[in-house]
């Protein structure tokens, strides 16, 4: 419970007490800001409110100074090239060091192999498969055709299609191994929405064929593999 309660403090405090307006100035006058400091009270007084017990201060200080020297630091370092890749280490640094304080102070002894059981390690095999690994054969496979002759003067995101294409198979994985099929299918629907407007206005056969024959060997091979995960737990 005083982890869930840690957790909850620091997402409204980061996410839902914590203005664009006060980012901006942050961001602008660093260390010099006061919405910074402001920030780590509000920290303060959710922690405050939520354990609700004089004897857990040590988690209340704690977590209030790491999280200022954590925002310090990100402030000071943050370029504008750095900005999305500092925000995801903040946000780590601060989970790790809620995870700390509740093992610490609450003599919870974080026991790795309670975590590493067979099935969390071919869950963990399989989401893995399912991203990188799988991006690299499908592209593999299509060094068949001259994909950029294809999709030529058809701008698109950078790097977007493997990106959907790990999104896509990991929740048709996760959809698999809930046991829900239906969502499946609502998926592919929604992707046949999404590209139909691209193929009609194409009117390129082969370009309707790679779109079709990408999106089938993504699926299939997330389907196999949630049957497969399905099968050996």
């Amino acid at each position: 419970m005083i982890l869930l309660k840690l957790l909850l403090a620091h997402l409204i405090g980061d996410f839902f007490l914590q203005p664009q307006k006060w980012v901006h100035e942050k961001e602008k006058k660093k260390l010099k800001s006061p919405k910074l400091y402001l920030h780590i009270l509000i920290h303060i007084a959710l922690l405050i409110v939520f354990l609700w017990d004089i004897s857990l201060w040590p988690y209340v200080v704690t977590i209030s100074i790491t999280h200022l020297l954590i925002d310090g630091a990100k402030l000071v370092l943050q370029k504008k090239k750095t900005k999305r890749l500092l925000f995801f280490i903040d946000q780590l640094l601060h989970i790790l060091v809620i995870f700390g304080c509740y093992f610490l102070y609450s003599n919870n002894v974080f026991n790795p192999e309670s975590f590493l059981t067979e099935n969390n390690l071919l869950l963990l095999t399989c989401l893995a498969f399912l991203t990188i690994p799988v991006s690299i054969f499908m592209k593999t496979i299509f060094l068949k055709w001259n994909i950029s002759e294809l999709t030529k003067n058809n701008e698109s995101l950078k790097d977007a299609g493997k990106y959907i294409g790990i999104l896509e198979r990991v929740l048709v994985f996760i959809f698999i191994i809930s046991d829900h099929w239906e969502a499946v299918g609502f998926l592919i629907t929604a992707k046949s929405v999404f590209r139909f407007g691209d193929l009609k206005e194409s009117k390129d056969r082969q370009l309707t064929e790679y779109i079709l024959i990408g999106t089938l060997i993504s699926f299939g091979i997330a389907i196999i593999t949630g049957i497969i995960y399905t099968v050996l737990i």
